[in-house]
């Protein structure tokens, strides 16, 4: 498997090179933006704030940059990728999900995450609690990432050089946010960071109030709606590392620390006068550096809705991931252009379109890749940044399988493909469970005798005959009668399972085996 995945690795490497820009896959494009741009080994970084559970919108943080590690690879590149788990956040409410723990969690309000106790306690506070949910989410994805919990780089003062660079140069510092944020000017007591409360322990509450370029004093009485300050009064030294940096200084401070090669956010991020904007601003103005490659990426939505963490919103990435295969919803994720906002409905309808698209896609390796369409070179690529499993039946055949013959064993056996249906058993049996199973699937077989047309029909089929015969065979049969094709159709489904609409009729018969349907029948 691995000396196959290697070949078509190095086939794609050598593709990538005689194809344009314009027909890449955004992960292609992006992987030639920084071969042509930074130096190797390459550096990929993201991060996100666990604030909730995993959903969609969260995943793609984290398999986006995967697809450009990967990308680079296939052209022999060395590239690491460093996700950053943004735990020192503050806690600024609940999330649906933990909602019967409210009265343990509101009095953490304005504190930092990894600082919140977990109410489960299955880890060592509540960031920590969904960043190793994202964790095992990213191992079953396959993603290679190296997890960087960035309270941990504060604790060892490896932001001191910045935070006292924005100190020294604050009135040049507030100019660029301000001007790159598109605000005439920051509230007054706008600082470059933000103390920890060394009483309440809050550090959404605080404001500097007068520092040196080594040591701050603040006070702890800020009204932020959700919280407010205990009123402390407080000084520190920047190396006692109890602070963070302000979001638009934090974000560009960890790209140059890490010594980011690129680095996405998604569209709200790349808007006029979003942070995007003052990382640009930072880099060039106060770090005198060339900034790392940016790129923007669309809102994945649930029903036409943003996704969000903390309110709830859209199916939980657990709930999909037990009713589809890891490699079809990174097929999902990753095919469509990185601009474009992906709306999930997951009904049973479009699942199985998925499916089927992907398992086309994986077909496509290995074809003449230069005689494809964009549309199919991007499927291809996709397919390529998926991790390939071997199944070779179809999904909504297995559920056929399934509905005949009952037993895995027995769908593995006339499926003649034992590990695949092994895989996709357990799927199977949580779109059971779920009701997932469409309607026309849901059946028992229940013939009846034929008679007129119907009898002509089943005594002209020929054992053997394969699926799309059948299927094609239906037609010509209705059109040589003057038969309406829909009406013949239900007519057979009635005549074998008592209702109207039924599994595809070409591989049910086949399935089934037409010397049986016509045993059964006639």
């Amino acid at each position: 498997m691995e000396n196959k995945q290697k070949e078509l690795d190095k086939g794609a490497a050598a593709s990538d090179a005689e194809l344009d820009k314009g027909s890449m896959h955004w992960s292609q494009q992006l992987a030639q933006e920084v071969v042509q741009k930074a130096k190797e080994p390459y550096l990929i970084s993201a991060g996100m704030t666990t604030s909730g559970p995993c959903h969609l919108g969260t995943l793609c943080e984290f398999l986006y940059p995967q697809g450009i590690k990967k990308a680079l690879e296939m052209q022999g590149k060395k590239a690491k990728y460093y996700f950053v788990a943004d735990i020192f956040d503050a806690f600024d409410g609940v999330p649906s999900v933990f909602e019967k723990y409210k009265s343990v969690l509101e009095p953490h309000l304005g504190k930092p995450l990894y600082v919140v106790p977990d109410p489960t306690g299955k880890t060592a506070s509540f960031g920590e609690h969904f960043m190793t949910e994202a964790q095992e989410i990213m191992k079953h994805f396959g993603v290679e990432a190296q997890i960087i919990k960035i309270n941990e780089v504060y604790a060892k003062g490896a932001f001191d050089k910045y935070a006292k660079l924005f100190l020294q140069q604050e009135e040049k510092v507030k100019e660029v946010v301000a001007r790159t944020s598109l605000r005439k000017e920051l509230p007054a007591d706008w600082s470059p960071i933000m103390p920890v409360c060394e009483k309440c322990g809050r550090i959404a509450t605080t404001r500097v109030t007068e520092h040196t370029d080594e040591s701050y004093k603040y006070a702890c009485d800020k009204d932020v709606k959700y919280t407010k300050g205990c009123g402390h009064k407080g000084e520190n030294k920047l190396s006692d590392h109890k602070y963070k940096l302000n979001w638009r200084l934090h974000w560009p401070s960890w790209m140059d620390y890490f010594g980011t090669s690129i680095e996405g956010a998604g569209v709200d991020h790349h808007t006029r006068g979003g942070s995007w904007d003052t990382l640009l601003g930072i880099f060039k103005e106060i770090f005198k550096k060339e900034p790392p490659i940016g790129y923007k990426f669309g809102f994945i939505l649930f029903e036409g809705k943003k996704y969000s963490k903390s309110k709830g919103t859209g199916m939980g990435v657990s709930q999909l991931m037990k009713l589809l295969p890891p490699e079809a919803i990174k097929y999902m994720l990753l095919k469509p252009d990185l601009q474009e906002n992906i709306d999930i409905n997951p009904t049973s309808v479009n699942m199985l379109r998925l499916l089927e698209d992907y398992q086309g896609a994986v077909a496509l390796i290995g074809a003449d890749e230069e005689s494809m369409s964009r549309a199919d070179r991007k499927r291809l690529q996709a397919a390529r940044l998926s991790k390939i499993h071997e199944w070779k039946t179809a999904f909504l055949d297995v559920i056929l399988y399934r509905q005949l013959y009952g037993s895995w064993e027995n769908v593995a056996k006339e499926s003649k493909d034992a590990a695949g249906v092994k895989y996709l058993s357990h799927y199977i049996e949580e779109w059971e469970k779920a009701g997932f199973i469409p309607e026309e699937y849901s059946y028992k077989y229940m013939p009846h005798k034929a008679e007129g047309k119907l009898k002509e029909f089943f005594e002209s089929l020929k054992d053997g005959i394969q699926p799309i015969e059948i299927h094609n065979a239906v037609f010509e049969f209705a059109k040589a009668n003057s038969i309406q094709p829909g009406d013949f159709f239900k007519s057979i489904y009635q005549l074998l399972l008592g209702k109207d609409k039924g599994p595809k009729l070409g591989k049910f018969l086949h399935a089934l085996g037409v010397s049986r349907v016509k045993k059964d029948v006639l």
